[in-house]
């Protein structure tokens, strides 16, 4: 392949997944946004608590997105056996790992509390988790789901089934947060609703396609499914638990931002929450991309084609660098608009929610490409079934340099939460530059490996 097909061919396949992340976010933004017209108050508790309980999920992601690379290496040998295997071994995981999470959420308020949150803003977010916190296990399954389905070219589904998705999460959270068509006026408890019942109905719809749809039948996904298989569930724990370890401390980094946000006073946490859900938009398209990276690199990684495996590479980072360079111009243009979509009109703190939110925006701007960077580089260092060296990699960056920094920049230095955000990108930048630097050396490794082994030797000869 060119690298024009290349780059054609991540598209085809990266567009779909783009779609499915954006359409995920725009969940936690609907949320935001009708919160943010109830009231800031309660848009405080709800930002803490979705960013609490996807800490917790994103840890049992790390289990599921090992599924991955697995698949992908395994249907490019047309190896159904062990799809089927590895998958099914990745569902296990995450029904575990959710029973194990759920007295975390129940309990959360004792935990926030002891983090150094407000006392009302804690109770408020413990009563959304409460009923949110029973999605982490269709929330983990359905990951799991998503990357069987993506490494088999079925991305369509994903995309599909997060979009109706959506829909739903809308018309329940219109419904019972402000208590419209009769329905009592729930708040934020009306929105922990609309997300649980959103997570059963995406898993519920990739689990039937799983199961049902054409040339998906073959696998056998859910056949004998209580039948155990102890070396592919440790396949599946080898790769994913650094994975869960790396997804976590960058999940955790961004929570800390949140708890620092959280100390310097509510409208603070309220703005920076806003921010967030702005910057995660344009951080699924990256997402995206790097889901698509991992299959394409996983692929060629496992049929042993290294010029496939670079040319995948490149095209994956040139996507998303151009990307990188559209949002920033987007965020500068319309900074002040887009954090206006998330307040109501009539909130006398409007004004000062609007001019804290742009500030944030006009600061993420410059780790957009730093954070994409770092994203690509672990999709393409997991293509290579590599996530041991970069988890060590990205607690260095993310824990040992970053957090410090958001602090000093943010309290001694009093740049309050221009300065957080400061110290988050400084992190995240140098994961991304370490983390592209190893699959660079990797890639050189294993070209000159297989040329190795392709050469004869001179015995031979």
């Amino acid at each position: 392949m060119t690298f024009a097909q290349h780059i054609r061919a991540t598209l085809s396949l990266g567009l779909p997944l783009i779609g499915g992340q954006l359409a995920q976010t725009f969940i936690g933004v609907t949320d935001t946004v009708m919160m943010g017209w109830y009231g800031v108050e309660e848009l405080a508790a709800v930002a803490l608590g979705s960013s609490y309980f996807h800490l917790i999920l994103i840890m049992g992601m790390g289990f599921s997105l090992a599924v991955m690379p697995m698949v992908a290496a395994a249907a490019a040998r047309d190896d159904a056996v062990q799809v089927r295997r590895v998958t099914r071994m990745g569902l296990w995981i995450g029904l575990i790992f959710g029973a194990v999470s759920l007295p975390v959420m129940w309990f959360s308020e004792a935990i926030l509390l002891a983090a150094g949150q407000a006392p009302q803003v804690a109770a408020d977010a413990q009563a959304y988790l409460r009923i949110a916190g029973l999605a982490i296990w269709p929330g983990v399954l359905l990951i799991a789901l998503r990357s069987h389905l993506s490494a088999l070219d079925r991305p369509g589904i994903v995309m599909w089934a997060w979009l109706g998705g959506l829909v739903l999460n809308a018309f329940v959270n219109w419904v019972l947060i402000f208590g419209n068509l009769g329905a009592p006026e729930l708040g934020l408890e009306g929105a922990a609703i609309a997300s649980l019942g959103t997570h059963i109905l995406i898993f519920a719809i990739l689990a039937l396609y799983a199961a049902r749809a054409r040339g998906m039948r073959d696998y056998a996904l859910f056949a004998r499914f209580w039948r155990p298989d102890p070396q592919a569930m440790a396949q599946v724990f080898r790769l994913g638990a650094p994975i869960a370890v790396t997804l976590l401390l960058e999940a955790g980094l961004f929570m800390a931002t949140m708890l620092l946000m959280g100390w310097i006073g509510t409208l603070e946490l309220a703005a920076h929450g806003i921010a967030l859900q702005i910057i995660s938009v344009t951080f699924m398209i990256h997402i995206g991309l790097s889901s698509a990276a991992t299959i394409r690199v996983g692929r060629a990684w496992s049929l042993g084609d290294q010029t496939a495996l670079r040319r995948a590479a490149w095209a994956a980072l040139l996507l998303s660098a151009l990307m990188v360079a559209a949002t920033i111009v987007l965020l500068i243009a319309a900074a002040a608009p887009l954090v206006g979509l998330f307040v109501d009109p009539t909130d006398p703190l409007r004004p000062q929610i609007i001019a804290i939110g742009v500030s944030l925006l006009i600061v993420a701007c410059f780790f957009q490409l730093a954070d994409a960077a770092q994203v690509m580089a672990l999709g393409l260092l997991r293509g290579l079934q590599d996530t041991t060296i970069p988890m060590i990699y990205a607690f260095v960056a993310y824990w040992i340099l970053g957090v410090p920094l958001a602090y000093y920049l943010g309290f001694p230095l009093d740049f309050a939460g221009e300065g957080i955000w400061a110290g988050l990108a400084i992190g995240l930048a140098i994961a991304g530059l370490v983390l592209i630097l190893r699959f660079q050396r990797l890639a050189r490794a294993l070209s000159a490996e297989t040329e190795s082994t392709s050469t004869p030797s001179s015995d031979a000869a």
